[in-house]
């Protein structure tokens, strides 16, 4: 495979667009931060999809957003099928309050909300359309790339973007594998997907004053409880399986001398078992019964009700040991000095493997850090690697 890749890697087309990848830094620096200053919170990626749609255009692409707001781009109107699909999530957890929230520094350093996550990931995909768009038609291969800047990844969003194009997008029986890029690293390989739960516990009463209306059932107090008998009571770990919870928003009450009457909770369940996380999800309601008879046993006046709503379940699933997608993207981290290991997480890879399409989650070079909250950076040093790992794997792919 390495002599493989080393004659690949050599051939006209290919040369050159390693070649530029190399060599035009500024202009991917540039679409990076241009890209990364447009407000994208889930549910609301229209502004900075319709910025894709005409960059995609501007580099002679045949663009279009699709009914679910995927801006989705092919490299010749008259591509057809089979496809292999290179996406990158146009969503962040946090979003720049303006332009200038999202900066650089003298370092080349870019700081800001999303600017790894996936700033870097969506940065990646205009440089592989406009290298190959400056290269030779590629010769020996058996489908055509398309590519996706697509919505709903993060949070609540519950993959809404890739749910659509697996199973509802005219595209979705045409599109035999998935290079999905997320995020700047290199070193792990996303090829199993990690199965997540998510959902919002809440309790109502009637309210009341903290003192002519004690005794009446409080919310907060029942929520509390919840809480506190889910973290105390995990079953035992079993070896090999990692599981994880986590209680990441918690409201409710108006002031300091009002009983309140609703308190909630967002709730993230995580396990690389889909029995465990069955078993966490049962724990969850017995705590939620258990709280709420602990707290309306308490109440003298009025009770508390209670109510447990699923938000947001992500299937898991993995590629079979020695799948040709993991064959090349190790010969060509092996060709390019990459090292980097197997893992499992939850990307937009989830929604594919768990049917049974060949997938990977993978970086796009570069450095980063903070994802997720307002210190989050990317380091531009080194991308070109992960560029090249992007455009080696998918033409293997293309010629599969």
């Amino acid at each position: 495979m390495p002599s493989t890749l080393s004659a690949l890697a050599s051939s006209r087309g290919i040369k050159e667009g390693l070649l530029f990848l190399s060599k035009d830094k500024q202009w991917i620096n540039e679409k990076h931060l241009a890209l990364c200053r447009i407000a994208s919170p889930t549910f609301f990626e229209q502004k900075r999809a319709e910025w894709f749609l005409q960059q995609f255009r501007a580099l002679g692409c045949e663009a279009s957003i699709d009914p679910a707001g995927n801006v989705v781009a092919f490299l010749s109107p008259n591509a057809s099928g089979p496809y292999v699909a290179v996406t990158a999530h146009l969503d962040t957890v946090l979003s720049p309050r303006t332009p200038e929230e999202v900066s650089t520094r003298p370092d080349g350093s870019f700081y800001g909300p999303g600017v790894s996550d996936n700033g870097a990931g969506l940065a990646g995909l205009l440089a592989i359309v406009q290298v190959l768009k400056k290269m030779p038609e590629l010769a020996g291969v058996t489908a055509a790339p398309v590519f996706i800047a697509n919505v709903g990844e993060e949070g609540e969003g519950n993959l809404s973007g890739m749910r659509y194009l697996c199973r509802q997008s005219p595209l979705a029986n045409k599109i035999r594998s998935y290079l999905v890029l997320d995020g700047p690293s290199t070193d792990h390989v996303t090829c199993q997907a990690l199965a997540s739960r998510r959902f919002e516990v809440s309790f109502a009463g009637p309210g009341g004053h903290s003192w002519s209306d004690y005794g009446v059932g409080n919310p907060v107090h029942a929520l509390s409880r919840v809480i506190t008998l889910f973290a105390e009571n995990q079953p035992e770990p079993i070896e090999g399986i990692k599981s994880s919870f986590n209680f990441g928003v918690i409201d409710g009450g108006v002031s300091v001398n009002s009983i309140p009457n609703l308190a909630r909770a967002k709730l993230d369940i995580r396990s690389e078992s889909p029995g465990r996380l069955e078993v966490l999800t049962e724990l969850l309601e017995t705590c939620v019964n258990k709280a709420t008879e602990m707290e309306n046993a308490q109440a003298t006046i009025a009770r508390v009700t209670a109510k447990l709503r699923e938000t947001g379940s992500r299937p898991g699933g993995q590629l079979p040991a020695g799948a040709p997608i993991l064959r090349y993207i190790a010969a060509v981290d092996d060709w390019l000095g990459i090292r980097s290991r197997i893992d499992c997480s939850s990307t937009d890879a989830n929604i594919p493997l768990s049917m049974g399409i060949p997938a990977v989650s993978i970086g796009a070079g570069g450095t980063g850090g903070g994802a997720h909250t307002p210190g989050e950076w990317f380091r531009p040093d080194g991308r070109d690697s992960g560029l090249k790992r992007i455009l080696l794997t998918l033409y293997m792919l293309l010629a599969e």
